[in-house]
């Protein structure tokens, strides 16, 4: 028994990032968390293979219309979740055990305020907005099913991201991974039973995901509660800090308003995605779900770049974070050019997962050979994106994040759907999404990898709420 308790504590435990070689914690980290990120893609990826095959490809067209306008309800969830991962990294690498109680609790009460509040404003508007994007009449019914339910279950949703991101910030990735595993094959076999058998279409999924979540956020919530060497969940814990809630606040809302940026530019394009029909809109569908798969390695690795600069930020042990950075760099370049070599060579077959169409085969398809060459721009703007935000600095990445999906992006898309007009093509070149997509993908990691070079960002890095300059230790 006793070896099977040390087994267990060494596999699930925080992890100290501030010791040892920076690319053996980093890929140690990163390992459980990419497997995690891809059990948790294949949440929205089952719901979307099981209803292709089991309704069709108007069900399909009718998640992918609903998936911007879930993702935008999200988003400040994901805020309060990153700024109190940077916080509960730095904390930790200090060793102080009180403020890293306390940041869990507050971000834990934060969560429930929002989740109400969205679930009841969310509930209110879902048809009209989904309306006001021009989703077609054919679809739009199951899309408004589909979302309701998704906003109405939302709390379990963003407490597993925020509970799994916390226990991430301590260093654990292994036990999410674990746990969302399990709840992964949950999902599965609910979207069969709910989807198949009960007949229940989109919204059988709707239930399947929601249901899946909620295990999650309770394992995860548990865990905590085991970590008691570490941090102690108590009433004081929970008591709301108001100068502790709004550093929270101030290091998440610049991440929360980038992920509404991209929420927002993909409801834009949503609308244009829209103009050019169901079939494309089902292909779409199926490229955002490959898409998913393909951003994991870029989305893990800058998610475990800013836990372990937070945590060596903390420490004050700046040359590791250099060193960090430099690994982190060549590990996901590398990483992102075999997985385009896997998309390039295996891409038909992973569309004819989603759908028996071969139309919407070819076309997915031919997306996905477009987005392919823009993942090495995003590896590189991830992590050095992870760097900055572990340092304290959420408003740079938020202002490049701003840059190319407003100015970059959206005119792009807008412009060369517009100029590309023809008798054959009404309303525009449907490639001129995913060619505007790769284009603000490379602009942004020239942008970050300036702005990194510069070093004003470690000028003025925050540690515990203070200002300090890290640039010359």
């Amino acid at each position: 028994m006793g070896i099977k308790e040390s087994l267990f504590k060494k596999l699930g435990g925080a992890k100290d990032m501030t010791e040892g070689s920076p690319s053996k914690r980093l890929i140690e980290f990163s390992i459980p968390l990419l497997i995690g990120n891809f059990a948790q893609q294949l949440y929205s990826t089952v719901d979307s293979v099981i209803v292709g095959k089991y309704v069709g490809d108007g069900a399909l067209a009718a998640i992918g219309a609903s998936g911007a306008l879930v993702f935008l309800l999200m988003v400040l969830f994901i805020g309060i979740s990153m700024g109190a991962g940077i916080l509960v990294s730095q904390y930790y690498g200090a060793k102080d055990k009180e403020m890293l109680s306390k940041t869990i609790g507050n971000a834990i009460i934060l969560n429930a305020i929002i989740s109400i509040l969205i679930m009841i404003a969310g509930s209110l508007y879902i048809r009209p907005f989904l309306e006001l994007l021009g989703t077609p009449h054919q679809i739009l019914d199951m899309a408004v099913s589909y979302t309701m339910i998704s906003c109405l279950g939302i709390m379990g949703t963003s407490y597993y991201n925020i509970l799994s991101g916390l226990l991430r910030g301590m260093g654990d990735s292994v036990m999410p991974l674990i746990y969302l595993i399990v709840c992964t094959v949950v999902n599965i076999i609910l979207d069969i039973i709910f989807v198949g058998p009960l007949g229940m279409g989109v919204a059988g999924a709707a239930y399947a995901t929601i249901i899946s979540q909620i295990i999650s956020a309770i394992l995860c919530y548990l865990r905590m509660l085991k970590m008691k060497d570490v941090l102690t969940l108590d009433r004081q814990a929970f008591k709301l800090d108001g100068t502790l809630s709004r550093h929270l606040i101030k290091l998440g809302l610049p991440v929360g308003i980038t992920q509404a940026l991209f929420a927002i530019a993909a409801i834009f394009v949503q609308n244009l995605t829209n103009t050019f029909g169901t079939v494309f809109i089902a292909a779409s569908t199926v490229v955002m779900r490959v898409d998913g798969f393909a951003m994991l390695p870029n989305f893990t690795f800058g998610t475990a770049m800013t836990t372990f600069v937070g945590q060596n930020v903390g420490a004050m042990k700046i040359d590791r974070v250099r060193k960090g950075t430099r690994d982190g760099l060549k590990i996901g370049v590398t990483t992102s050019v075999v997985l385009v070599g896997l998309i390039l060579i295996f891409g038909k077959f992973l569309m004819g997962l989603f759908t028996n169409t071969e139309e919407v085969i070819e076309v997915s398809y031919e997306m996905m050979c477009i987005l392919g060459i823009g993942y090495i721009g995003v590896a590189i703007n991830q992590i050095l994106s992870g760097t900055i935000r572990g340092a304290g600095d959420t408003m740079t990445p938020m202002w490049v994040a701003l840059a190319t999906t407003t100015v970059i992006r959206l005119p792009i898309a807008y412009g060369m759907a517009y100029l590309t007009r023809s008798e054959a093509l009404p309303t525009g070149e449907p490639r001129s999404i995913y060619y505007s997509l790769v284009i603000s993908w490379v602009m942004g990691a020239i942008i970050t990898a300036v702005i990194y070079k510069i070093g004003r960002w470690a000028k003025r890095a925050r540690i515990g709420g203070k200002i300090v300059d890290i640039s010359n230790m």
